[in-house]
């Protein structure tokens, strides 16, 4: 599976350094080429929710589940619409919270517009102030899926951004903090940084290069010199949000200089935000949406125990069950990252024609031809663990192992992102 559908929007927007290669795609045999024919069903995907003879199957699992995470390629307007859709059948007996690829603050400053009327402009606002503040909730449609996710299950779910705070959020969070009412000792430092933060943020929207924003460009030695300052007399709440920013400064350097363990320190992060939200919600039930990589509930393919690990393990000693559900397309256009403050580039793409592509071409070929056109495909791939894969071509078998379901949509579509420089006019 190529990095550009699974991580199509991060560019360097996770910042995180990613393995070089894919799996070798070869087809599998014909004895386990019976087994995924029978491990699949047709899944309607629609406004109106799942149909099908796949949608009873997704439904009792989605059920039967205290934690339903999707893995997904990024910055879709289909997969928005199917986790809204997971929203509407976990609701009725229980969703707590939504955990998103975005940072804490972020996810806060999503969740306290998700349920106004002028929630698109507001964010809109919000990045043409801070450029790049927010990872994927500046687009259209995961705002969308915020709202709809907000109002089907009640005025107590939230948000719980997992991530470090994404690559433009210098400003942002220097401008909370003096919000904060901190200190004059840490109000001057404060001050000083966010004055470097606007200069920084001019710099990379006539750019485009994220190299040129707040959280690349702020020497290691300011923020130590500002970290004395803020530790104080800053106050609770800045020196939290400090945190956050040099923590976020720690993993794009990691990443940019190739040096330390980025991807871990990553997935460590959101493994200690996750487990600090648990811990004040015991019996929480929670809906995680990340890029595919991250939901793994074994090694994912960079070899790391990811959040979707974490969950698993969790599951298992709480006594509740862990449902990991990956989702990608076979074709349409992809939405990635085109630069500071700029539109998403929009680039087709058709698994068929990428040699680096395994199983969901084998979907592809194998899809029966009483599909109706719009049908996606899922594939129980609890079925093929029950069955064994050890023989299995490598890439299923490690499907098998990272995830309990697959998806197949027969089309995406690009999203649009909001309050961009060079927003095409209507």
């Amino acid at each position: 599976m190529k990095i550009r559908k699974l991580a199509c929007a991060m560019g360097m927007a996770s910042a995180v350094v990613f393995a070089s290669g894919a799996y070798a795609q070869t087809p599998p045999p014909a004895d386990f080429t019976q087994q995924i024919s029978q491990a699949s069903l047709p899944l309607g995907v629609d406004p109106n929710g799942f149909s099908g003879a796949g949608a009873a199957v997704l439904g009792q699992a989605v059920a039967d589940s205290q934690y339903v995470l999707i893995g997904e390629s990024h910055m879709s307007r289909e997969i928005p619409a199917f986790t809204t859709q997971v929203c509407r059948l976990m609701a009725p007996s229980g969703l707590t919270a939504m955990a998103i690829e975005t940072g804490p603050e972020a996810a806060r400053a999503v969740g306290s517009v998700m349920r106004s009327a002028d929630r698109e402009a507001r964010i809109a606002d919000l990045m043409r102030q801070h450029p790049d503040a927010l990872a994927f909730f500046n687009g259209r449609d995961e705002g969308q899926m915020a709202a709809d996710c907000a109002a089907a299950a009640g005025a107590n779910f939230e948000l719980w951004g997992l991530d470090q705070e994404f690559l433009g959020a210098g400003g942002y969070l220097l401008a909370e903090m003096l919000k904060s009412n901190p200190g004059p000792v840490a109000r001057a430092a404060i001050e000083a940084m966010a004055a470097q933060a606007q200069e920084a943020t001019a710099a990379a929207l006539e750019s485009g290069s994220p190299g040129d924003l707040f959280l690349f460009a702020v020497t290691q030695d300011t923020l130590d010199q500002a970290g004395v300052a803020i530790a104080r007399d800053g106050g609770e709440r800045a020196q939290y949000l400090f945190g956050l920013l040099t923590e976020s400064h720690a993993i794009y350097h990691a990443s940019q200089s190739r040096a330390g363990d980025p991807n871990g320190r990553r997935a460590r992060l959101m493994k200690r935000t996750l487990a600090a939200h648990l811990t004040e919600n015991p019996k929480a039930r929670v809906l995680m949406k990340f890029g595919a990589w991250h939901i793994y509930k074994s090694l994912n393919p960079l070899n790391q125990r990811d959040i979707g690990a974490y969950v698993a393990e969790r599951a298992d000693g709480e006594g509740v069950n862990a449902l990991h559900i990956i989702v990608l397309g076979a074709k349409g256009t992809a939405g990635s990252y085109a630069g500071v403050g700029r539109a998403v580039t929009v680039q087709p793409f058709d698994i068929t024609e990428d040699e680096d592509e395994g199983w969901g071409k084998d979907v592809l070929l194998m899809r029966p031809a009483d599909y109706a056109p719009g049908d996606w495909t899922l594939i129980d791939l609890r079925k093929l663990r029950a069955g064994g894969v050890a023989s299995a071509p490598t890439e299923w078998r490690n499907l098998a192992l990272g995830y309990d379901i697959a998806i197949l949509a027969p089309r995406l579509s690009a999203t649009t992102v909001l309050g961009v420089i060079d927003e095409p006019k209507p």
